[in-house]
């Protein structure tokens, strides 16, 4: 019996650069770029000329000399995923967020009141467009998975319902790319053994895609080829981990910029850990190089905290043990994100010191009142403020 297709995945277009050009009218209908070192968002009719997130702005304006360049607004977009997540919240109770311009939502059970999933899609739409201003993509299907495919596939601005028993209908014929998890590398190994579809993967037994991709990306792929998704809208859905990151651009960092860049992103980490109640155990440290290669890295703490200078001194060690890389390859961005987050009593072991934890509360406090800037570590003094994005509550 085909399962209801009742989850929609809404999608907002081009985000930050859709809030632009409705705040700019003169902006509408030409090719917008959000941020000038790095893109952070791009209008689709800059997309055309084939720029994308996060690419060099030097390159994004070679690509598209005629674009338009504009600086970040963070409190617009804020304002506006305000705005979406409140049409959401009226369309449903049933809301999963996944970041602040895009969310999954179960409608069922709300046909009567609410009318079919599809007369509800459109209604949402309509809600944005007229609520918010700007487009929002919107795909209907039976699972999370194919929900989301259905809205990037219907993009820009567009609705696309999968049918309760159309589901395999319509993912099959689609690129193996669409599959949640296949990336560059693994599309690279599928496609040298001429596995350019879905229907293709689907067609494989799942023994020998975990031959050819290990046991949990093979299942995981395996899965979703057959569009397996047992996975329900979870409303108020707790972060399994959240990070920060900081482009550095393309000039030398010297070892007290570096350890200043750090000291912000851990610092601001710490604040945001307290304040959503959670402690963590693992601190990842993640760089990418002048020649574009990535690494990472990563240590798991005996115990879990919430404490600043405990996540520091960790962070501090993971970086000085990349520095022959860095040295050797140079460096132009730098992120730290903290996983194994858990709440503080359901951590295994003991915290921090009750001191070192009375010192960070003191600390958030007067920033809580007088504002984030009334007190800072000494390495942060003159230092420019980081660009801040928008983030969901943790």
């Amino acid at each position: 019996m085909a399962q209801e297709a009742n989850i929609l995945h809404a999608d907002a277009d081009s985000f930050y650069a859709s809030v632009e050009q409705r705040d700019h009218p003169e902006l509408r209908g030409r090719p917008v770029i959000v941020g000038a070192g790095v893109v952070l968002a791009a209008s689709y009719e800059a997309k055309k000329y084939g720029v994308y997130t996060p690419m060099p702005g030097w390159k994004a304006l070679k690509l598209c000399p005629h674009a338009v360049v504009v600086p970040p607004r963070m409190h617009a977009y804020s304002a506006a995923s305000k705005a979406l997540f409140e049409v959401f919240d009226d369309t449903t109770p049933f809301v999963e967020g996944l970041s602040i311009d895009e969310a999954f939502l179960n409608v069922g059970g709300l046909r009567r009141i609410s009318g079919t999933p599809t007369e509800i899609a459109e209604r949402l739409r309509r809600e944005v467009r007229e609520r918010v201003g700007i487009p929002v993509s919107v795909g209907v299907a039976s699972t999370k998975f194919l929900a989301k495919v259905a809205s990037a596939v219907s993009k820009p601005d567009g609705l696309l319902v999968v049918p309760a028993g159309g589901e395999l209908e319509f993912l099959h014929p689609l690129p193996v790319e669409r599959l949640w998890g296949v990336g560059k590398v693994t599309s690279e190994k599928l496609r040298a053994r001429g596995i350019t579809t879905v229907r293709q993967v689907a067609q494989m037994s799942e023994a020998s895609l975990v031959e050819i991709l290990g046991q949990a990306s093979g299942r995981h792929i395996h899965a979703l080829a057959h569009n397996l998704d047992p996975r329900p809208v979870q409303v108020r859905r707790h972060r399994r981990s959240m990070g920060a990151q900081r482009a550095l651009g393309r000039r030398g960092r010297t070892p007290e910029e570096l350890d200043a860049d750090l000291v912000a992103l851990v610092d601001g980490l710490g604040r945001r850990l307290r304040a959503a109640g959670r402690v963590c155990r693992t601190v990842v440290l993640r760089l990418r190089f002048d020649d574009f290669t990535r690494a990472t890295r990563s240590h798991t703490m005996p115990e879990a905290t919430s404490h600043t200078l405990t996540i520091l001194t960790t962070a501090r060690g993971l970086l000085a043990a990349a520095t022959p890389m860095i040295e050797k390859r140079g460096i132009t961005l730098i992120g730290v994100s903290l996983g194994n987050l858990d709440a503080p009593d359901q951590a295994a072991l003991p915290l921090s010191p009750p001191r070192s934890h009375a010192i960070d509360a003191a600390v958030d406090g007067v920033r809580d009142r007088f504002g984030s800037k009334s007190i800072t570590r000494g390495v942060l003094l003159d230092r420019k403020e980081d660009l801040t994005v928008p983030l969901l509550p943790d």
